[in-house]
């Protein structure tokens, strides 16, 4: 399973946003800082508001927080936010119309990696990104 260029940008602007979690940040900055076309990123920001994960604050240093604690914001919960987690479903090599029988080489496969990844975004938090000391900046920005 890959996840969408979507959902990989709504990652990085709540990761971002939690590296400064009691800091209200602006599309303005968030734009610089993670180089996502800024109407995207305007977009990403409504369905992320939408979705509870962040909230408007207003007045002289207004802006956007998270609407929650970043150690409840869980990476399945973006996920499924953003495209669903039907993706998690979906036949790695791309079969519509996948047969229990006789099944693909990498029947069994696929489905133990689909089970560690599910379990694996449903642990990680947007906390645990924000602590790691990897830039939130990816190429794919850059593309």
């Amino acid at each position: 399973m890959i996840i969408s260029k979507t959902t990989s940008y709504a990652i990085r602007i709540l990761q971002a946003m939690a590296r400064n979690e009691k800091e209200a940040t602006t599309a303005t900055i968030l734009f610089r800082q993670l180089k996502i076309k800024e109407r995207y990123l305007k977009r990403l920001m409504t369905t992320l508001a939408k979705q509870g994960f962040i909230k408007g604050k207003r007045g002289r240093s207004g802006g956007f927080i998270l609407a929650r604690p970043a150690n409840q914001i869980f990476l399945s919960g973006v996920i499924e936010a953003v495209e669903g987690l039907e993706s998690f479903n979906a036949c790695i090599l791309g079969v519509t119309d996948c047969r229990l029988s006789p099944v693909c080489a990498m029947h069994d496969v696929w489905g133990e990696i689909r089970k560690t990844m599910l379990n694996t975004s449903s642990s990680t938090t947007i906390q645990d990104l924000a602590k790691s000391p990897g830039n939130i900046q990816t190429e794919m920005s850059n593309k």
